[in-house]
């Protein structure tokens, strides 16, 4: 696909060097690292929210909402895997946090709030914003949305909602994800305008505390939703349904355990990793072991293992395995899975292995919704009196309906990934057009490079692509 020229482009024209999409994390520690490297650059972010470095994961301001992975796991530092336990530190020391102080554990094991993890990620955008101005770099915050980009053989050209349009030598798509309980989806049943947003305590707080709460998926989304109900007030029956019925296993911190993908790089098939990964955990606990340790030591080679896949091993993985990766890998916070087990035996919270069928007709001040129960061929009226949908995340573009997405792939500038998982591009982020072919002004990182990675969601997996991305943007192929 041939780019024609664009003279309104040139360096003199340009408003910035680089023009970054987004500015949660991804846009945040992209921006850090570009600042802290050598050189004269000019980076805006563009991002609606008032704030950057929170975005959608951590603009939550309950304290119960916190990471699915401990201090440990979580620096936003590819260079130092103690940063966020180095911060916490500081941070506790000086009176922030009191709440931690109830949990006796050391920091490294501490499971923050994700909104005191948002304004880690700030403190770090800040110091590198200093860092920048040693060398005459600037990043600025262009509170609006990207409605549409093009892009030439000079560089981008985007378009915001009020109208505005910014000129760039390079675009990154560092969109960040698109849950489902927020993003508007083409054909849907209706199920976000009937439903409730699974992080908003105060809409929950004006439920009826006895009211029967219906919840559409059953992973980390929907133990952030039982989170805010509890929060909220709510002492009713909690009824949750997904396709397996499979809950998330609970984090714990599990001693070391031999890398044996990395001792054997025979092992690719899914089949294949999927026995030994099963041998691996029974030889952990038949010595007494935690079966999270052998399953731990995976979790470095998913990149590899699934660029090296064919689609058909991905989709074997896909159908066949991954409602299991996803509930042993993606694990819940420990006061959360603590909350979660109570209700369960309790009897105010059942899981149920069903699929949604869509909203069904309602009796007065109620709501209804369609389920087709595992093994059965029918599908079944379920009442309730409010609805939350959990379902998780949209990875499909083609499925989102916002603007840049659309356009997108409209202009045939992206074209979607690996499974219709987010979009296609090179190992570098260089995104690909609809004939395939990468781009040199337009690039991509985190949640979009899901179909090129399969785990490109998780904080150390954006970090690390933040600081590879920078590199590349830093030194432009001629």
């Amino acid at each position: 696909m041939s780019q024609p020229p664009a003279p309104q482009l040139t360096p003199a024209t340009r408003d910035a060097e680089i023009l970054i999409v987004g500015g949660g994390l991804s846009g945040a520690l992209l921006a850090a690292q570009l600042l802290r490297l050598p050189g004269q650059r000019r980076i805006l972010v563009i991002e609606p929210r008032s704030e950057l470095g929170r975005g959608e994961a951590y603009s939550a301001v309950e304290l119960g909402h916190t990471l699915n992975g401990n201090a440990a796991r979580m620096s936003v530092d590819p260079d130092n895997a103690d940063d966020l336990t180095q911060w916490l530190t500081q941070h506790i020391a000086g009176g922030g946090w009191p709440e931690s102080k109830c949990q006796p554990v050391p920091i490294s094991e501490l499971f923050p709030p994700r909104g005191l993890f948002g304004g880690y990620v700030q403190q770090r955008l800040a110091e590198a914003q200093a860092r920048g101005r040693q060398w005459g770099s600037s990043v600025m915050h262009v509170r609006a949305e990207a409605v549409d980009l093009e892009s030439f053989t000079d560089g981008v050209l985007l378009t915001l909602d009020d109208g505005r349009q910014l000129r760039g030598a390079h675009g990154v798509l560092a969109t960040g994800m698109f849950p489902a309980a927020r993003t508007a989806q083409i054909q849907s049943s209706g199920l976000n305008a009937a439903a409730l947003d699974p992080w908003d305590v105060q809409a929950m707080s004006r439920l009826d505390p006895a009211a029967t709460v219906l919840i559409i998926g059953s992973g980390l989304t929907m133990v952030d939703a039982v989170v805010s109900l509890e929060q909220a007030g709510h002492r009713g029956p909690i009824e949750v349904f997904s396709r397996h019925g499979l809950l998330p296993h609970v984090r714990r911190q599990p001693p070391a355990w031999e890398d044996f993908l990395g001792a054997d790089p025979s092992l690719r098939s899914p089949r294949q990793l999927l026995r030994e990964v099963r041998r691996q955990c029974q030889a952990a606990l038949d010595q007494g072991i935690d079966w999270q340790a052998p399953l731990d030591t995976v979790r470095v080679h998913i990149g590899r293992l699934w660029s090296q896949a064919t689609d058909f091993q991905r989709r074997q993985f896909v159908r066949h395995v991954r409602p299991w990766w996803e509930s042993h890998h993606h694990r819940s916070p420990p006061l959360s899975a603590e909350l979660v087990a109570r209700l369960h035996e309790e009897g105010r919270l059942r899981v149920h292995a069903a699929s949604y069928q869509g909203l069904a007709p309602a009796e007065q001040g109620r709501l209804a919704i369609r389920m087709r129960y595992r093994g059965s061929p029918d599908s079944v009226r379920v009442p309730g009196d409010a609805l939350i949908n959990s379902s998780g995340i949209e990875y499909d573009w083609r499925r989102v309906a916002r603007p840049l997405p659309r356009q997108l792939l409209a202009r045939g500038l992206v074209q979607p990934g690996p499974l219709a998982l987010g979009i296609s591009a090179d190992p570098d982020g260089a995104v690909h057009n609809a004939l395939g072919q990468a781009s040199t002004r337009l690039f991509a990182m985190g949640p979009p490079l899901r179909g090129l990675w399969w785990e490109s969601t998780a904080v150390t997996d954006v970090a690390l692509q933040a600081k590879a991305l920078a590199a590349r943007l830093a030194n432009p192929a001629p």
